[in-house]
């Protein structure tokens, strides 16, 4: 389950990282596949370069291997979806793009956050000293 749980956590943090790119250079293509197709001019910046930087903050606390870290923020993170998933709701999206996506990724999230935070410790072995003559 730990080898599950780390792809998941890599893919979290990456897919961020696409859509926030996408956000900053095809503003309008991106915010169709997000929900709304409202011209909302600096929104499309403004959520390009959150999911950067939350893709950004999720692979680094993973990669200095802090998983419980990284388990407690991909929680709190949670919230970035479903406010997502509000936010198209409410400007005129649909409801299965709302659900299927943004709440579907809360799901996910949350359920990865969950693996993160009980996994047990793992204890290194001591190495065994050398012989010295």
């Amino acid at each position: 389950m730990r080898r599950f749980a780390t792809v998941l956590t890599v893919l979290l943090g990456l897919f961020p990282l696409t859509f926030g790119v996408r956000f900053l250079f095809d503003g309008p293509g991106a915010g169709a596949g997000y929900g709304i197709t409202a011209a909302a001019g600096g929104f499309f910046v403004a959520k390009g370069i959150r999911d950067i930087v939350l893709g950004l903050n999720l692979l680094a606390l993973f990669a200095l291997k802090q998983r419980r870290a990284t388990g407690v923020l991909m929680a709190i993170t949670t919230l970035v979806p479903i406010v997502d998933m509000i936010t198209v709701l409410s400007h005129g999206g649909t409801v299965a793009t709302a659900l299927g996506i943004h709440g579907l990724t809360a799901v996910v999230m949350l359920f990865d956050a969950c693996l993160l935070l009980r996994e047990r410790r793992t204890v290194e072995a001591p190495q065994p000293v050398g012989v010295h003559s």
